[in-house]
């Protein structure tokens, strides 16, 4: 497929960003994260699930779905919906093996779906829970028990901006926060954070691994060609980077994520390229539909990726707007924007502390220029684009 290298979501968590993800909206417009009432009727209306039902798909999802739908939305959006989230390892039921992996288990589900006999065209949604932590679990990473000895001798190398004094120097908000609590769970001494990363693969490899065998099961039965595929990720995740785990922040180890449109329709010369264009996960629904031949609704606020990812030249966005706007008391509330070369971050709650990163000079997001006297037209500059941004999405 084409692999986009800079890829992000426009909230760095899971609830709001998989909303965006079905609805092609910011978090502003379709007003869903923790804590939130479910979409609104009209907003799940028009999601890529309904509008590719009305028009003849087989719609399935298997996973997480993550997100609150009102209680008849689901007989709307799906014929087939298996949900499938924590725990990893379930307690045995009669004739059931305990020891099978949730990311192994969902897998299964979305091949039966997508090997049922059935005239219609297909989409099927499949939402893994992994690579997340099992939070109430002190071991938080679980694997498949086949991958034990995965990466056992890999060195893990420290994460960028680890050093305690890195750290010390944030304003007390950010030292006293969800990201600093989870740390101390999974990375807060050398061994820790070095079985714990280890646990963060294996579980990538599982979802790896499972992803392969939907598609070889896809091959063998003769609809691999038909059928498009993509992957993304709902949010970044930090390893300790910044002295953090979790996600949440505007930096880019948190929006970050993978990116992959495989269309067996595309040109030849089109196949494992790269594209560095921004890409968004409000992106994904209208692509969906753009590669399904239907007309996105006009409250979408993504754009398809099918001419950057068939080499047309078009003019794209220059910036990415992100935002977590979850009213909770450890994660602050949070806006910025990213440029080519600059980073802009602005703290709802604590308007007296802002970020300016230069991303060519400094992509670990380390030094933060916002205090800087001879960075002042910067800062203003920046806080304009990150309004009028904001302003064009709302």
């Amino acid at each position: 497929g084409g692999r986009v290298t800079r890829a992000f979501v426009t909230t760095p968590s899971c609830a709001a960003s998989r909303a965006s993800l079905l609805t092609g909206q910011y978090e502003r417009r379709h007003g869903y994260t923790f804590g939130a009432p479910p979409l609104a009727s009209e907003t799940v209306d028009a999601t890529y699930p309904v509008l590719l039902r009305e028009a003849g798909y087989r719609v399935g999802f298997v996973g997480k779905l993550g997100v609150r739908i009102p209680g008849d939305a689901r007989a709307r959006m799906f014929d087939s919906f298996a949900g499938g989230t924590l725990p990893y390892f379930r307690k045995a039921k009669e004739g059931e093996d305990r020891g099978r992996h949730l990311t192994d288990r969902n897998v299964d589900r979305a091949i039966a779906f997508a090997l049922e006999e059935d005239e219609r065209p297909f989409c099927l949604s499949l939402w893994f829970q992994a690579p997340h932590a099992e939070d109430a679990n002190p071991e938080q990473y679980l694997w498949p028990a086949r991958l034990d000895g995965l990466y056992a001798d890999a060195e893990i190398p420290a994460p960028a901006l680890s050093d305690p004094a890195f750290f010390d120097a944030l304003p007390e908000f950010l030292r006293t926060g969800l990201n600093r609590e989870r740390w101390y769970w999974r990375f807060d001494t050398p061994e820790k954070r070095t079985r714990m990363t280890r646990g963060y693969f294996r579980m990538l490899s599982a979802v790896d691994e499972g992803i392969g065998r939907l598609v070889a099961a896809l091959e063998e039965a003769g609809r691999l060609d038909d059928t498009v595929i993509v992957l993304i990720g709902d949010n970044g995740y930090f390893l300790g980077e910044r002295g953090y785990a979790g996600k949440w922040t505007m930096h880019d180890r948190s929006t970050r994520v993978p990116l992959v449109v495989c269309d067996p329709r595309a040109d030849p010369g089109r196949r494992g390229v790269t594209q560095d264009a921004f890409a968004l996960n409000v992106d994904v629904a209208p692509t969906l539909l753009d590669l399904a031949g239907i007309e996105a609704p006009e409250d979408v606020q993504g754009r398809t990726l099918r001419p950057l990812l068939d080499g047309e030249e078009v003019e794209w966005r220059g910036e990415v707007l992100t935002e977590h706007l979850w009213t909770h008391p450890k994660i602050p509330r949070t806006e910025g924007v990213r440029t080519d070369r600059w980073k802009y971050v602005r703290y709802l709650d604590h308007p007296e502390f802002e970020e300016i990163y230069d991303l060519r000079d400094d992509p670990d997001e380390g030094r933060n220029l916002a205090r800087a006297a001879e960075q002042e037209a910067l800062l203003w500059g920046l806080r304009g684009l990150c309004a009028r941004a904001i302003e064009a999405v709302e």
